[in-house]
């Protein structure tokens, strides 16, 4: 799981860079000021959350149940969260929004929520030994 957390924190940061390029370039003409906006708060969303895997995977051996949940709720909470924005935001563009994605946002911000609580939980019972 450690590599696998690495590996998706390396992976969620290289599309965040291309996300965010092809927002600031491609989507300016396509969209407008608020929606451009909304992607880009996924874009921002991924990046911060992607350097948080790496750190994640850097500090924990993800040998507990604990550590294991908190890596998957930061996976899950993050491509539901950053793509259901993408989707919504391209969708809406092309005049054929698809609003089923409207309830994954949330759910995926809950789930990083979820995976802080159990960083900052994951932190303290290592505290001693860092």
């Amino acid at each position: 799981m450690k590599e696998f957390i690495l590996i998706m924190g390396g992976v969620y940061g290289a599309l965040a860079v291309i996300f965010g390029a092809f927002g600031a370039h491609a989507l300016k003409k396509v969209l407008d000021v608020e929606q451009l906006k909304s992607f880009e708060t996924g874009v921002k969303y991924q990046m911060y959350h992607a350097l948080l895997l790496i750190l994640v995977g850097i500090i924990f051996p993800f040998t507990g149940f604990s550590q294991n949940l908190m890596g998957w709720f930061l996976l899950l909470g993050v491509f539901f969260f950053s793509f259901s924005i993408y989707g919504l935001v391209l969708s809406s563009a092309k005049g054929r929004k698809m609003s089923f994605l409207g309830p994954v946002t949330p759910l995926g911000g809950l789930l990083l929520v979820m995976g802080w609580i159990l960083f900052a939980i994951n932190v303290a019972a290592i505290a001693e030994f860092l």
